[in-house]
């Protein structure tokens, strides 16, 4: 895959601090609230965050890094289930360094695999993280004990 051969991925793309983080999942998973949730806690941390898109993000990857970009037609928009669509402000491409797959325990897995990624169309993976999603967890603080030690925000 090319710069110029990005690939429509249904999926939430943010950063938080300094990394960025696919939401990925079925409908209905959780993806854009818990990518709210997390962008909502980095910012109470002192931390940056902003969403690049949610829903359809254009992946493509570049040198080696994983490159999320915004549709232009949903800029500045997320949908929250259940409430509609809502405006929110957006940043136009970020590199992305890991995807999160929201987990609604008690419903997955115990334990993931080990070294578990998340394949692209082109062959390329970024590393997955499982995120647990229950009410009254700073999904950030959660999100933070996942990460592997040289991976900080």
């Amino acid at each position: 895959m090319t710069a110029d051969a990005a690939v429509n991925i249904h999926s939430t793309a943010v950063v938080l601090g300094t990394k960025g983080f696919l939401f990925v999942g079925p409908s209905g998973a959780g993806k854009t609230a818990t990518a709210l949730s997390c962008m909502a806690d980095a910012r109470r941390a002192g931390l940056f965050s902003a969403l690049v898109a949610d829903d359809q993000v254009f992946i493509s990857v570049t040198n080696g890094r994983v490159i999320a970009r915004r549709p232009a037609s949903i800029a500045g928009l997320a949908e929250i289930r259940g409430a509609g669509i809502v405006t929110i402000e957006t940043i136009p491409v970020a590199v992305m360094d890991f995807a999160i797959l929201p987990i609604k325990s008690p419903f997955g897995p115990r334990l993931p695999p080990e070294n578990e990624v998340f394949s692209l169309p082109s062959g390329d993976f970024l590393p997955l993280l499982r995120l647990p999603v229950l009410e009254g967890l700073n999904s950030l603080d959660n999100l933070r004990r996942l990460l592997p030690p040289n991976a900080e925000f």
